[in-house]
């Protein structure tokens, strides 16, 4: 066997091992979570620019994108703005599922502003927090009914984003296990011997 074709062997395995690593790892994280074909609609066939806007990948804010310090001030999670910003190269949508008061405001326009003026107040970090790349997509309690780990947010984000995957990435167990129940792919960051966020690359592999 000559150099060449034993290069092009090897190659030909890296690649199928890695493809088989990725989809085993996706299996597993998505097996408790996959909803059944027609029920939620995220297996329909979209049109090819629904395809090319899918999946959309939420979090939780507190805790898993940013951490509140002693003092008070916030900054990004260990890894939290490269994560954000590998997604954001790749057109992947993100978007926010948290957690404020309603007297916020009358609408999720208005809850947002006002997290995002809180949130900024007491900013600290080399770089100011990714708030253009969620868009309209903060989601946020109309009431006080509406807080997680009641089911109403994960609701609105699903029947807002058409026929796409949908993924939910928090720290807090019980908000995980609400999001795979209605049919979002959940990962629970902060865990030992698990990366910080679920990788980009299964995240695409999901649209």
């Amino acid at each position: 066997m000559n150099r060449l074709s034993a290069s092009k062997k090897v190659g030909r395995a890296s690649l199928a091992l890695g493809v088989a690593f990725a989809s085993t790892v996706l299996c597993a994280t998505v097996s408790t979570a996959a909803p059944a074909r027609g029920v939620t609609g995220v297996d329909s066939v979209a049109s090819a620019g629904d395809q090319r806007a899918c999946p959309v990948a939420y979090f939780d804010l507190g805790e898993t994108l940013v951490h509140t310090a002693e003092d008070g001030s916030i900054a990004y999670r260990s890894g939290a703005a490269s994560y954000l910003r590998a997604l954001r190269e790749r057109h992947i949508r993100i978007g926010l599922i948290t957690n404020v008061p309603p007297s916020w405001g009358a609408t999720d326009a208005e809850r947002a502003a006002r997290l995002k003026k809180e949130v900024d107040a007491t900013w600290k970090g080399p770089e100011p927090f990714a708030w253009q790349d969620f868009g309209d997509r903060i989601l946020t309690p109309r009431t006080d009914a509406e807080r997680k780990p009641a089911p109403a947010l994960w609701q609105r984000a699903r029947a807002e984003s058409g026929p796409c995957r949908l993924v939910y990435q928090a720290e807090t167990a019980e908000e995980v296990k609400v999001a795979a129940s209605l049919g979002f792919v959940p990962y629970q960051v902060g865990q030992p011997r698990r990366p910080a966020f679920l990788p980009v690359g299964l995240v695409q592999l999901l649209g």
